[in-house]
C-alpha cells in the first residue's frame, strides 16, 4: 500500500517544489492534486516530482456532467486533454466527478447518460493506457445536489462500462457519511476500485481525529490484495498540522501487520 497525499489540501499555502520537498523529506514516494487546467505551472510542477523522483499518482479531469447527454462530447475533450496533461507528468489515473443531479430528469435516464458516456470514454483510455476513477461524493455534508453518492449504484454503473480502465474512486470518508458499511463493501467490489482516498469523519481531518477506525480499514484493504496508491485527502487539525499528520499516518500504515 502507497501513499499519496492531496499537496493542495496538506499544504494549500506553499509553493510548487516545496510541498514536493516535504513530502520527499517525510519519506512519501507520490503524490496528487486536482485542478491542473488552473495552474500556470505544470512545467515546473513535472520537473520538481522528477528531481525528487516522486510519482504524480492522480488529478483530475474536467468538471463537465456525464448525466447530462448534451454536455457528453465536451466532456470527452476534457478527458482527452486531461489525458495529455497525465502523460507529460507520467501520471496514469485520472478523477472525474458525475455532475450534479438534473431535477426534471427521471434517474433512469442519468444513469444511462453516465453509463454511455463511460462506455464512449473507455477506448481512448485503454489506447492511452491510462485508468479514469469515478468518485461518488455524500450530498449530506459536503456536496448536496451531486448525482452518484450510494456505492452500491456506482459499482453497477461500473459493471455495465464493463472496462478495466473506468474503476471507482472509494473515499472513505464520503461513504462513511453515506452508508457506512465500509469494509463489507470494500472487500466484496475491490475489483472495482482503482483508487482510495481517505479522511476522518466528522471534520474531514487526518485518521485518528474522528470515528473511523482506520487500522481497521487500511487493514482490511491489504488484505484484499489491493498494494496501490491510497490518496490522503484530508486537512490537518491544528494541533497535528501537515507534517505531524503526514508522520502518524506512515506510522499507522507501518504497524498494521
Amino acid at each position: 500500500m502507497q501513499l499519496s497525499p492531496s499537496i493542495e489540501m496538506l499544504f494549500p499555502t506553499e509553493d510548487l517544489p516545496s510541498r514536493l520537498q516535504h513530502l520527499k523529506d517525510l519519506g512519501y514516494e507520490g503524490f496528487e492534486f486536482t485542478v491542473w487546467w488552473e495552474k500556470k505551472d505544470i512545467d515546473e510542477l513535472t520537473e520538481a516530482a522528477r528531481r525528487l523522483d516522486l510519482t504524480v499518482v492522480a488529478l483530475c479531469t474536467k468538471f463537465i456532467s456525464l448525466v447530462d447527454p448534451t454536455q457528453r462530447d465536451a466532456y470527452i475533450e476534457g478527458l482527452k486533454r486531461s489525458i495529455e496533461v497525465a502523460k507529460k507528468m507520467g501520471c496514469t489515473r485520472l478523477i472525474s466527478q458525475t455532475g450534479a443531479e438534473l431535477p426534471d430528469v427521471p434517474r433512469v435516464q442519468q444513469v444511462q447518460s453516465l453509463v454511455d458516456g463511460l462506455k464512449a470514454c473507455a477506448p481512448i483510455l485503454e489506447a492511452a493506457g491510462v485508468t479514469l476513477v469515478v468518485e461518488p461524493l455524500n450530498t449530506l455534508v459536503n456536496h448536496k445536489g451531486y448525482f452518484l453518492s450510494r456505492s452500491p449504484e456506482a459499482f453497477e454503473i461500473i459493471r455495465q462500462v464493463n472496462s478495466p480502465n473506468v474503476r471507482i474512486l472509494y473515499d472513505v470518508y464520503h461513504q462513511q457519511i453515506t452508508e457506512g458499511n465500509l469494509i463489507r463493501n470494500i472487500q466484496e467490489n475491490i475489483d472495482l476500485i482503482g483508487h482510495f482516498h481517505i479522511a476522518d469523519n466528522p471534520g474531514r481531518q487526518e485518521p485518528g481525529t474522528g470515528e473511523i477506525n482506520y487500522k481497521n480499514v487500511l487493514k482490511a484493504i491489504r488484505e484484499t490484495g489491493y498494494s496501490d496508491w491510497v490518496g490522503l485527502e484530508y486537512r490537518p487539525s491544528e494541533s497535528k498540522g501537515s507534517k505531524g499528520s503526514l508522520e502518524d499516518i506512515l506510522a499507522l500504515v507501518q504497524s498494521i501487520t
